[in-house]
């Protein structure tokens, strides 16, 4: 059931996505600036000031040649816009303006490129450093992708200072600028960090989950394994989803967590019935 195959349509949209590094300024204020726009316009960014560390996601739309970026508060409400007018993905240069969408408050945007990972630019074997999404208290992450565009480690580094806390290895396929997650995957109060690792078939996905050790403030593999994992902090349980056959066979897998494992508690198999037009369950083998 967990037979890996190739998704075609993943490694298309990968050569079709500009997924581009930049450092600058917004104003005075350093930044740096992480893109993957798609050839329709359509794509999602990542920048965070220097002087704090902390990401901010946005949303990307090409209007005409004008590329707009639009921030958005926890409650999804447009707070600020980044836009780029002639924008030219092989351009080393962009420049903008920020808007305060609230305020009307207006900055200068000046980026200078520093890689596009679907170049090498002939440097053989150089390894590069993404921005994720995602950052924690005091902590935040940058992905190692190798120059086979996989991914090869992780950074955890210390907001403001920049200085490196710790540094994994890790072997995983590139998601592109959101192959990084964080929750508390082991239900004890502190908040663990994942990486995307594979795809299989259907929707099947795998992770690498990494938990926190308070007493030496590191970050460990859990060895938690499972395609398409759900943490419920609600139940402390954790739920499999494998689906196979163009989800015609569906299996759900519930553990509970002892001592940092996985024990599985409960397995449940459905198989749909063309008869009734509805899943029925069936003997888990």
């Amino acid at each position: 059931m967990k037979q890996k195959i190739t998704i075609l349509f993943l490694l298309a949209t990968a050569f079709l996505s500009a997924q581009i590094n930049y450092k600058g300024f917004i104003d005075k204020y350093p930044i740096e600036f992480v893109t993957d726009i798609y050839s329709d316009g359509q794509g999602s960014a990542i920048y965070a000031y220097s002087n704090y560390d902390t990401p901010i996601v946005l949303n990307a739309k090409l209007k005409g040649t004008t590329l707009i970026f639009t921030e958005k508060d926890k409650n999804d409400k447009e707070t600020a816009q980044l836009s780029f007018e002639n924008y030219n993905a092989e351009s080393d240069q962009l420049n903008g303006i920020w808007k305060d969408l609230i305020s009307g408050k207006e900055l200068k945007i000046s980026l200078t490129k520093e890689f596009d990972l679907n170049y090498n630019n002939g440097e053989e074997g150089t390894e590069r450093e993404i921005l994720q999404p995602v950052s924690l208290k005091g902590k935040y992450f940058k992905l190692i992708i190798s120059k086979e565009k996989r991914v090869s480690g992780v950074k955890i580094i210390e907001k403001k200072t920049d200085r490196l806390i710790q540094k994994i290895e890790v072997g995983g396929d590139f998601w592109g600028l959101f192959s990084l997650n964080v929750g508390d995957y082991n239900f004890d109060g502190f908040e663990d960090f994942s990486v995307f690792e594979t795809s299989y078939a259907g929707p099947n996905t795998s992770r690498t989950y990494f938990l926190y050790n308070p007493k030496t403030e590191k970050y460990f593999d859990g060895g938690f394994t499972g395609t398409s994992l759900e943490f419920d902090s609600k139940t402390k349980r954790i739920v499999e989803h494998n689906q196979c056959c163009a989800g015609r066979s569906i299996e759900r897998t519930e553990y509970k967590v002892v001592n940092n494992k996985m024990v599985q508690v409960k397995k449940t198999c459905l198989e749909y019935d063309d008869k009734t037009g509805d899943y029925k369950k069936i003997k888990c083998d």
